[in-house]
């Protein structure tokens, strides 16, 4: 039979527990309205931003004067996986997703014959695929110091990608995170970003024709940096977003559970200790026919 004191240690020890779910739900929900925010007011600018460049990227079309962030090298052979994920976890499985999609994608590369290297931004990412492709790492991002996502964050990991791009050290870089939906869906995701790839609202401004000063080559020049900083950014501002939704749910489940828990051992203390009172009075009236 469970001690009563016992019990009640536990008893006590998950209705602290709760607390601190609680506390953290309180948190996660009070950050999420805000990255929540940030995120949706970003997507119109970077869809707008990649149909805009979509446009110019057709109009150069194949030309061999285009620029090679969007020509690429000519090969596919070694590729960049940047995958973002969070500095904390108890944030239910959005590292965990995040994560196993970046390394089905690594061994489907490998596996076709090619060079692998992967930058890692946030901590769990880099713990989680360390195992498998700890040899494949060359570099990572530190966030814990990054309160709220800034453009200047997205564009120092952007300078980065680019000056390895420059020094020749890949062909194709893709990000990996996740795209906020809601509280209870945040969707994995891997997006190529080297040589640039436009999906959307290109048709909206292919019939209208413009003339272009300088020419379409020259400005894809310079704002093809710029939107590899935007779609990182985006995806920044998404992955908060995400971790704060899957924080939220998670520790509501974990309250809810911490709450059944501590109901479960209630019945069980007061069984135990109804038994305990039986057993006694069986005990005093025992005594007293002994007499």
């Amino acid at each position: 039979m469970p001690n009563l004191k016992d019990l009640k240690t536990r008893i006590e020890s998950v209705k602290s527990t709760r607390k601190i779910t609680k506390a953290m739900q309180m948190v996660a929900a009070a950050k999420l309205r805000r990255a929540q925010d940030a995120a949706e007011a970003s997507r119109p600018y970077a869809e707008r931003f990649n149909a805009v460049l979509g446009a110019l990227a057709a109009a150069v079309g194949g030309s061999d004067s285009a620029p090679k962030l969007l020509s690429g090298t000519g090969s596919d052979k070694v590729q960049l996986l940047v995958v973002m994920t969070a500095e904390r976890g108890l944030c239910g499985g959005f590292n965990t997703n995040i994560s196993k999609l970046a390394r089905t994608h690594a061994q489907k590369l490998k596996s076709e014959g090619k060079t692998v290297k992967i930058l890692t931004v946030g901590k769990k990412g880099r713990d989680a695929l360390r195992r498998d492709f700890g040899s494949d790492f060359i570099g990572h991002v530190d966030l814990t110091e990054m309160k709220n996502v800034t453009y200047a964050d997205a564009q120092g990991i952007a300078i980065d990608i680019l000056k390895r791009f420059d020094d020749e050290e890949f062909d194709v870089a893709t990000i990996f995170y996740a795209k906020f939906q809601n509280v209870v869906s945040q969707i994995p995701t891997a997006q190529q970003i080297i040589p640039a790839k436009f999906e959307g609202d290109e048709a909206d401004l292919s019939t209208t024709l413009y003339d272009y000063e300088p020419s379409e080559e020259e400005i894809l020049a310079d704002l093809l940096p710029r939107g590899v900083a935007t779609q990182i950014f985006a995806a920044l501002l998404e992955n908060a977003a995400s971790e704060q939704g899957a924080r939220m749910s998670a520790m509501d489940n974990a309250t809810r559970n911490a709450g059944d828990m501590i109901d479960n051992l209630t019945i069980e203390f007061n069984r135990t200790r109804q038994a305990v009172i039986t057993n006694e009075l069986i005990e005093i009236i025992s005594g007293a026919e002994a007499l």
